[in-house]
């Protein structure tokens, strides 16, 4: 392995620890919420509070960490996360009560927003075009290793530690180590060198260029990020009125919204946030369930792995179908059998073998497609404002999602509450099949060519070309 590709490694390695922290802190909660909601006194809309509090502290940071992003850098912006990082996890575990645990949740949840706009952005400006599907999504397996970490040690600690009344605690204070390794290692890492462009330190540009590129791949590359950046220097600066102003970029808008919402409207993080929970309910004990929920880890991890190296075979329109077609089929078949077998020793083991099947589909095609889209779709001067605005509203989608979960599983049900899920499905399908252009093959500079010239009257034809 050359120099340049050994840098560029360490950059993925480290940087990607803000998708560990992003996993860790969204996945811990799923097995320490039985053990809070003791000692708590949590019901059913509490639970849903503390659990989805993150995820509207996510929406908020997910806006201003792009627009922070922007304007202090991606390096810089990732120092300062790692501190919040470490600041509202030592919140979480030491909250006396509901009050403060809610609070640090949220302000966890701010680190976590800027977190997923900012290192995918970061990789996706660092990385060469013809490996970026894998750079960034090497975010995505972080994110999935994180939740499977926290499942690891939920069902270690709730096993040997379930009877003592603060073992919650233990179960979130371990967030604190990767926040440290991400802080100290970030202060090594070089600044994106688009970034550097975009506030004209062409020189600082060529220098890190240099460290992850060939000598002749690097000074070509910066000639291309200058004359992309020169062609937009027309626009004043983006915010999110202009985003809603010029038709080509109201359409990227649109797009990177539909992306984000179909995310987040298969049910994902029902799985992930409340796994135990599910397992519980159709069955399993408290300390079964917390076993059983290593599996959905396990092939999270696994599937992403299977997603970074489809990526690199397969288009993202077919992944993303094939991946909805999946996970919409594996609702389905929970909603069914929790209806017909209501009570059977066979229910709790079959529940966790289709949410596996439905995190296989998941992981392996839907989320991995997801970021790499969101990260590469918005043109330079608008990939802050447009990350932060459609991480925005997946982040509210999740956490509304999040919030009512519990609520629904008390009221109507686990069957019915699937059933709504496979609705969501379907219009997910059907909007990718109707929107979402290919961008797989394409240097980020010609994907904004494609936009620009012929993107708004949707002409695949040009993507296609441009490809080749």
């Amino acid at each position: 392995m050359n120099t340049q590709k050994s840098f560029l490694m360490k950059v993925i390695l480290i940087s990607t620890f803000g998708g560990l922290l992003f996993g860790y802190d969204t996945g811990v909660i799923n097995g320490a919420l039985p053990y809070m909601s003791e000692e708590l006194g949590l019901n059913p809309f509490t639970e849903g509070l503390v659990a989805s509090i993150l995820l509207f502290g996510a929406a908020i940071g997910a806006v201003f960490g792009g627009r922070l992003s922007d304007y202090n850098g991606r390096r810089k912006n990732i120092l300062y996360l790692a501190v919040l990082f470490f600041i509202a996890t030592l919140g979480c575990t030491l909250a006396p009560n509901v009050t403060i645990m809610t609070i640090s949740r949220f302000l966890l949840g701010l680190a976590v927003g800027g977190a997923s706009v900012t290192v995918p952005t970061y990789l996706a400006e660092m990385s060469p075009a013809e490996s970026r599907g894998r750079m960034v999504t090497q975010n995505e397996l972080m994110i999935v290793s994180g939740q499977l970490l926290a499942f690891v040690f939920n069902a270690i600690l709730g096993n040997m530690m379930g009877d003592h009344p603060h073992v919650w605690r233990y179960m979130l204070v371990i967030a604190a180590l990767p926040a440290l390794f991400l802080f100290f290692g970030m202060l090594k890492m070089p600044e994106s060198p688009r970034w550097l462009v975009s506030k004209k330190k062409n020189d600082d540009a060529l220098g890190v260029l240099r460290k992850i590129r060939e000598e002749d791949r690097a000074k070509s590359e910066l000639n291309e990020i200058k004359t992309a950046f020169s062609e937009e220097k027309e626009t004043k600066k983006a915010t999110f009125k202009d985003m809603l102003a010029v038709p080509w970029i109201r359409r990227i808008a649109f797009i990177g919204i539909g992306i984000a919402v179909v995310q987040q409207i298969t049910g994902v993080n029902s799985i992930m946030y409340y796994g135990t929970e599910i397992l519980k309910d159709a069955g399993f004990k408290t300390e079964a369930a917390l076993i059983g929920n290593i599996a959905n880890g396990v092939i999270s991890v696994l599937a992403t792995f299977v997603g970074i190296w489809l990526l690199g075979k397969v288009g993202r329109r077919p992944m993303l179908i094939t991946g909805l077609a999946g996970t919409t089929a594996s609702l389905l078949l929970i909603g069914i059998f929790s209806l017909t077998l209501e009570g059977t020793t066979a229910l709790p083991y079959i529940v966790l073998a289709l949410t596996v099947t439905f995190l296989a589909f998941q992981q392996g095609a839907i989320s991995p497609v997801t970021w790499l889209m969101l990260s590469e779709i918005f043109p330079l001067r608008l990939r802050g404002v447009g990350m932060g605005t459609t991480v925005l509203c997946l982040w509210v989608v999740n956490g509304l999602i999040g919030l009512m979960f519990p609520v629904l599983l008390a009221t109507v049900g686990l069957s019915t509450t699937f059933f709504v899920f496979v609705v969501l499905g379907l219009g997910a399908i059907t909007f990718v099949k109707k929107y979402l252009p290919e961008t797989k093959g394409l240097t980020l500079e010609q994907l904004e060519h494609y936009f620009r010239t012929s993107g708004s009257q949707g002409n695949q034809e040009a993507v296609n070309k441009m490809a080749k």
